[in-house]
C-alpha cells in the first residue's frame, strides 16, 4: 500500500490514471474482502465453517486473476505483477485441484460444496485456454 502511495505522490498522474491505480490495487480488493466476509457469515450460519478456506483460496485466486487481467489492460506491469501471475500459473492450479478433488464427492451437501467444486474445475480449465490464446496472440500486444 505504501509503495502505492508513494507512486500515486511520486509522479505526476492525471485524475483518471490516479482513479485506475486506486481502483485496481484498493477499491477492488476491498470489494472482494466485503464479499468473502458475507459468505464466511453465511457459511458459519449454516454450520459450513469449514468451507471458509477454500472459498478464501477461491477469492484470492479469481480476484488476482481479476487484478492481473486489469492491470496488464489499463496500467504499468511490474514485479509485483508478475508474482501475482507466478502464482495464477503455477500454484492456482495445484490449489484449485485439491479443492475440486476435495469437494467432488461432496456437491450434493449443499450449494456451497458443488460451488466450491465448479469454481476450482472451471478454473482448471480457464488458465490452460488463456495461455494457449496469450502464446498465439503475443505477437500483436
Amino acid at each position: 500500500m505504501m509503495i502505492l502511495l508513494i507512486e500515486i505522490l511520486g509522479t505526476q498522474m492525471s485524475l483518471g490514471n490516479i482513479f485506475i491505480v486506486l481502483f485496481i490495487h484498493l477499491i477492488l480488493p476491498l470489494i472482494g474482502l466485503i464479499i468473502y466476509l458475507r459468505l464466511l457469515a453465511k457459511l458459519k450460519k449454516e454450520n459450513l465453517a469449514k468451507l471458509g478456506i477454500d472459498f478464501f483460496i477461491l477469492f484470492i485466486t479469481y480476484g488476482g486473476l481479476l487484478m492481473s487481467l486489469l492491470t496488464a489492460l489499463f496500467w504499468k506491469y511490474s514485479g509485483m505483477a508478475a508474482l501475482g501471475a507466478f502464482y495464477l500459473i503455477i500454484l492456482a492450479p495445484i490449489l484449485m485441484g485439491i479443492i475440486a478433488y476435495n469437494n467432488h464427492k461432496v456437491t450434493s451437501v449443499s450449494k456451497y460444496h458443488k460451488l466450491a467444486f465448479q469454481a476450482a474445475l472451471y478454473y482448471l480449465t480457464i488458465i490452460p485456454v488463456m495461455l494457449v490464446v496469450s502464446y498465439f496472440f503475443r505477437a500483436y500486444i
